[in-house]
């Protein structure tokens, strides 16, 4: 079996080449291992940087650097690379998409393509991401619903233990499972699910692709597991800058609302996405009056629900737009469109 590895590098080179001195480790044992290094349109050194970083460490032999003339987002990349992968004439049995802020333990790599080649219907697999002290973080996760962002909105003790079915990120579990879906940081994917589903949906910029990626390939049948025995490093946000722990209370960029938006748009539908904007849109505000009472820190970003509320308004505005220019073809519904 084989195995190429993705990763994007945006404007982080330094991580990228870390990353690639684990993966380095990992080929003692899987010497099959190859991996595509897609340059994300960073504008600055980084394509330079790593070229030759990787020429200066014999690396081109399983190498291969791609790079993009324009950011598209971390889908648009990630789909870049996995094209790249699959024109070869012998495509690999695992595409194995990583975050660039990824650092290998040892052994991670065979165990997860061991996993895939004797559990036939699962598709994607998912690693143990931890800090680098083995602390676990979450990733295995529920698909997201109404019910779950109700949970999210109000986030109270009580409602988290009545919803608990219903919460996307329940704690880690300590032995494999299959679950909704796995973090996109580290996700082994079978040749075979690309093949019967297509690649990311590059409309999402960035979060929300592998959310969409896992319940497409729940849909086609494949299975998602988490393998907690494959573990990895995670640093947390250093690629994105926005989920950092060190910026907790960072504000949220607008691309994650649209990701957000679009999600529940595609794969929920128009009422669900409704119920699930006002809950946070009503919720929210009440949750936060309690806590300022109860004088308690702040657990979201700043100006969490302005924003929120904002970009969903902008989205629900565009879309009722679009639908009357639809069904009314007349030059008035195409003037009114064009002027939002």
């Amino acid at each position: 079996m084989n195995v190429t590895a993705v990763i994007v590098n945006y404007r982080t080179p330094e991580l990228t080449l870390n990353c690639l001195q684990t993966l380095a480790a990992e080929r003692e044992e899987v010497p099959q291992l190859q991996v595509c290094v897609v340059e994300g349109g960073s504008g600055d050194n980084s394509a330079t940087l790593l070229e030759e970083t990787i020429q200066s460490r014999g690396w081109t032999s399983w190498v291969t650097l791609r790079r993009l003339d324009r950011n598209g987002g971390f889908a648009y990349a990630n789909n870049a690379g996995i094209e790249q992968v699959l024109a070869v004439s012998a495509p690999p049995d695992f595409i194995w998409l990583l975050n660039p802020d990824t650092l290998i333990r040892p052994g991670a790599t065979r165990t997860l393509m061991h996993f895939l080649t004797t559990h036939t219907r699962c598709g994607i697999v998912g690693a143990r991401l931890e800090d680098p002290d083995q602390t676990v973080q979450s990733s295995a996760f529920r698909f997201h619903s109404v019910l779950s962002e109700i949970e999210s909105a109000l986030s109270l003790e009580l409602a988290s233990h009545l919803l608990s079915r219903w919460r996307v990120a329940p704690d880690p579990p300590s032995q494999s499972c299959q679950v909704d879906w796995v973090c996109g940081a580290s996700m082994m994917v079978r040749l075979d699910v690309f093949r019967q589903i297509g690649l990311l949906d590059a409309g999402y910029f960035m979060y929300f692709e592998e959310t969409d990626f896992c319940l497409t390939a729940a849909k086609a049948g494949w299975e998602t597991w988490y393998l907690p025995q494959a573990r990895v490093v995670h640093l947390v946000g250093q690629s994105s800058g926005v989920t950092s722990p060190q910026k907790a209370q960072s504000r949220r960029p607008g691309y994650w609302f649209d990701s957000r938006h679009r999600y529940f748009r595609k794969n929920c539908g128009i009422v669900a996405t409704l119920v699930a904007d006002l809950a946070w849109t009503v919720i929210y505000p009440a949750r936060e009056f309690l806590r300022l009472l109860q004088r308690k820190p702040a657990t979201t970003p700043a100006h969490f629900w302005r924003d929120f509320v904002v970009h969903e308004f902008r989205h629900w505005t565009t879309w009722s737009c679009l639908v009357e220019h639809s069904q009314n073809a007349g030059a008035v519904g195409k003037k009114s469109c064009q002027s939002q």
